[in-house]
């Protein structure tokens, strides 16, 4: 296991992964994202298509698409997204770690500085009128999490955004830091990241231990 003796309490954000199911503050956040010079934003879906929107002509050389980047297309329904080892390594690549340059200088992956998510409604979803199992089960995310998890634990230099409520004082922390982001606040994003994330488990184990086979395989006709 890696041990990492040096970290940087002021890390630059130059490269922002944002793929959300909750686009609200979008409009306010993503301007001041890109009021800082140089910063690059990856996306997906419909969130590509949102900024896209709010940036008009401001997103020629700032937005680029997830799939463009991994050269992968998104799996239809928009199961697989950002599920691949460029993005992971330009997340997980640790401070001062050599070998994981090399990698990423093999692979011609950008690190990535900020993850931006938030998890598909599966609350809301399965608990409103009429929703059935495979209501719920489509609304199991598992690129989010996932993504949420790794700049989460690599909070020595990635940002973990999952909650708009902290857009603002993001962005304000990245116009009085010349556009870097500061350990202290990456650690207790990395905090609201991870109680994010075990909530969202907590809810679809608490849905499927209430669903008796009948209620999990009831919308579907079984082939045996």
């Amino acid at each position: 296991m890696n041990r990492v003796r040096q970290v940087d309490d002021r890390v630059p954000v130059r490269r922002v992964l944002i793929s959300v199911s909750d686009k609200s503050e979008l409009e306010s956040f993503v301007p001041g994202l890109t009021a800082v010079e140089g910063l690059i934003i990856y996306s997906t879906g419909g969130t590509y298509t949102r900024i896209r929107d709010i940036l008009g002509d401001g997103a020629q050389g700032r937005l680029k698409q997830v799939s463009d980047y991994t050269g992968q297309p998104e799996m239809q329904g928009g199961l697989v997204k950002t599920l691949d080892y460029r993005i992971y390594l330009g997340i997980l690549s640790e401070p001062y770690n050599e070998s994981h340059e090399h990698d990423r200088l093999r692979l011609e992956a950008d690190l990535i500085d900020m993850v931006v998510v938030n998890l598909y409604p599966f609350r809301s979803v399965s608990s409103r009128a009429g929703a059935d199992a495979e209501d719920a089960r489509g609304n199991i995310d598992i690129g989010g999490p996932c993504m949420l998890r790794a700049a989460a634990k690599n909070y020595l230099r990635v940002a973990a955004v999952c909650d708009p409520a902290d857009y603002s004082r993001v962005v304000d922390e990245l116009h009085e830091n010349d556009g870097a982001t500061v350990l202290e606040t990456r650690f207790r994003l990395a905090q609201k990241a991870f109680g994010h994330t075990a909530q969202y488990d907590r809810v679809i184990a608490d849905y499927l231990s209430d669903c008796s086979p009948g209620d999990a395989l009831g919308p579907y006709e079984v082939v045996r």
